[in-house]
């Protein structure tokens, strides 16, 4: 599958088949993740697997009780062990070096023709609790991975037009 079939076919999946996923197909999709670039290489992020089904359950009323989340058969926790880092523009690293890779992870599951749901509302301190990760690690994403049960369809996308401008502001 090359990259743009990929983009144009990722969806979030929030309803799961309960099918394992292959060690190999994950572990690719990890990779991917390591792979991603980082703010001058820091390579600050971090993966929690997490397969068990209680702490999956667990995770899924840590955020905020969305069910899909203990159906799917693979939770990861991505982690950044390191905030300080602000990047010359002004903007800490840590948040868009791990939007990177769950990007790359993401793409890499679509290839795998596994789904995955980007979860940013869900109660950090209850994850850290939950994955005994320590206070001065944040916990970023959570990425639910495993054979969609349902496609949805594509969700509206505004048009070129409306958010690319040439040379300066104002379109």
């Amino acid at each position: 599958m090359d990259v743009s079939t990929a983009i144009r076919s990722r969806r979030s999946i929030r309803a799961y088949d309960p099918r394992e996923v292959e060690e190999d197909k994950l572990m690719r999709v990890l990779d991917a993740g390591r792979l991603s670039p980082s703010a001058s290489n820091r390579q600050e992020r971090r993966f929690i697997v997490v397969k068990d089904a209680g702490k999956r359950q667990r995770l899924s009323e840590a955020a905020k009780n969305q069910k899909f989340v203990a159906e799917a058969p693979v939770v990861i926790a991505v982690c950044s062990v390191e905030q300080e880092y602000v990047m010359a523009c002004g903007q800490p690293a840590y948040p868009i070096d791990t939007a990177i890779a769950v990007d790359h992870m993401t793409l890499q599951a679509v290839e795998e023709g596994l789904g995955t749901c980007w979860i940013g509302a869900f109660y950090e301190k209850k994850v850290k609790e939950i994955l005994n990760i320590p206070a001065n690690v944040r916990v970023v994403t959570l990425l639910p991975i495993g054979y969609p049960s349902i496609i949805p369809d594509p969700t509206p996308r505004k048009s070129l037009d409306e958010i690319v401008m040439q040379e300066k502001w104002g379109i």
